[in-house]
């Protein structure tokens, strides 16, 4: 089983799926909106990713993470039933495991169910059989401050963000970070995109 690749990202196909190029071997992996954000590249291009093999019958397949928890978070969803690998990822593209946790500790089925495919009865599964099971520390190290300003600038930066790939809450919530500062609305736009890179690479 393939538990890591380690390449340059060549191709970033729709729906996630990436190829990653490991000594000139082409691998199609599905991958988390945002995850290629998190990846935290070297100066040549070069990155981690933490693998999960699927096989089934007809197919094998390789899902791709920025990091362990996100993997584990992964084989945690798709061990519950009726939950299959695509539903999964949706999950995890649609919030981080920080989030997912701290819904299921506070037993918030309603939030859960804007989830994209996740309806009542599959969150209040999520709720019964994912408590206690993902920390409330693993995911997010950005500090919820408050809602996005409102405004050109503010907006600008959370577009080019999620145009990047993160996640739209992961950019509000660096942008709202970053509109703490006084010399918020003075800061170049293209500073203010670099500091939230900073933010969301940590």
């Amino acid at each position: 089983m393939i538990g890591r690749l380690t390449g340059r990202i060549v191709e970033d196909g729709e729906g996630g799926v990436l190829v990653v190029d490991v000594g000139g071997v082409g691998y199609e992996v599905i991958a988390p909106l945002g995850t290629r954000g998190r990846l935290g590249a070297d100066l040549a291009g070069i990155v981690t990713l933490f693998i999960h093999t699927h096989v089934r019958e007809e197919a094998l397949q390789l899902f791709g993470f920025a990091s362990t928890e996100d993997r584990e978070a992964f084989r945690v969803l798709i061990g519950i039933s009726n939950v299959g690998p695509k539903l999964a990822i949706g999950v995890l593209s649609a919030t981080n495991v920080n989030e997912l946790a701290q819904a299921v500790s506070r037993g918030e089925v309603a939030k859960l169910t804007t989830i994209p495919g996740v309806g009542k009865k599959t969150a209040e599964r999520l709720v019964l059989e994912l408590k206690g099971k993902l920390s409330v520390s693993a995911a997010s190290r950005l500090p919820d401050v408050g809602p996005v300003p409102t405004g050109g600038k503010a907006e600008m930066v959370v577009s080019a963000l999620t145009r990047m790939g993160f996640r739209a809450n992961e950019a509000e919530r660096a942008v709202a970070t970053l509109a703490q500062s006084p010399d918020f609305a003075d800061t170049p736009l293209g500073e203010l995109v670099r500091d939230a890179l900073g933010m969301l690479s940590r």
